[in-house]
């Protein structure tokens, strides 16, 4: 077996074993969701600053606990989540610049205090927003939702830029990614949206379909693009090893970090539901 063949394998091994039970805690929910929620969120975390800083400073655990921290915040009080994230932020913050303003080194201490919270921030936030989700009247739905835009959208372009794809869209942050792949993959969201309201749940609207595929098309690739270029500013070619054949957390959900804030967004403001 050569090696593109073995990697193959691992990576279907790999989805086959994690998807379910991915799908099962979700399904759940409450407490099981949400330790899911958290510990991607500690790994994304840690992730980051392995890519940006090499090392984990104590620093960067405080901010790994604290990340994970933020996901469980809403079985506690959902309606009061971002206010607890608020003082996390802030403490994180202030925490940040005192520790490197004593430990140095000063000159590079601004950079690495906007690291820190970055880390802090990047995987917490849209895994606080699946967290908040799953509480929402028909939680599960809109976690699926987000789950789709993401999936199909990758899915749909990868496919519509293999046969169809001639324009570069980005190729100084991902050589690969095409315009035809892009357009195709929104169709992609859309269409998944469409067949998740016709066979699971139908109390999703025309409108819930069309809005959310076309933005998680659109937001979905802005943070896949996002994630390679942090990967290519630190000439890091995978996030982690934490799946084996796929790498790391971030780089199996750089788009659902961007697209679980958005339905979040959708169905709270939107929607007008509240957990």
């Amino acid at each position: 077996m050569n090696e593109k063949n073995k990697n193959l394998v691992i990576r279907t091994v790999s989805a086959l074993t994690l998807l379910p039970l991915v799908i099962f805690l979700l399904f759940k929910g409450g407490l099981y969701s949400a330790a899911l929620l958290s510990v991607a969120a500690a790994i994304c975390a840690s992730e980051y600053y392995l890519i940006t800083q090499k090392t984990l400073s104590p620093a960067a655990w405080v901010g790994i606990v604290l990340a994970g921290l933020l996901p469980v915040l809403t079985l506690r009080d959902p309606a009061r989540t971002g206010a607890g994230a608020f003082w996390i932020l802030a403490f994180y913050l202030f925490f940040a610049f005192t520790y490197h303003l004593i430990r140095g080194p000063l000159q590079d201490a601004p950079t690495r205090v906007a690291h820190l919270v970055t880390g802090m921030l990047y995987g917490s936030v849209g895994l606080t927003a699946v967290a908040a989700l799953r509480l929402m009247p028909d939680g599960l739905a809109w976690v699926i939702s987000a789950l789709v835009i993401t999936w199909a959208n990758d899915t749909s372009a990868y496919f519509a830029g293999r046969f169809l794809g001639r324009h570069k869209l980005y190729p100084a942050v991902s050589p690969n990614k095409t315009w035809e792949g892009f357009f195709g993959g929104m169709v992609g969201s859309v269409v998944g949206m469409f067949i998740t309201r016709g066979f699971f749940f139908p109390m999703l609207t025309v409108t819930d379909c069309l809005v959310l595929g076309i933005c998680g098309g659109i937001l979905g690739p802005i943070g896949d693009l996002c994630e390679s270029m942090l990967k290519r500013a630190y000439g890091v070619k995978d996030s982690g090893v934490a799946i084996p054949g796929h790498g790391g957390i971030l780089d199996r959900i750089d788009a659902l970090l961007f697209n679980a804030p958005l339905v979040f967004v959708y169905v709270t403001f939107v929607r007008g539901l509240l957990p």
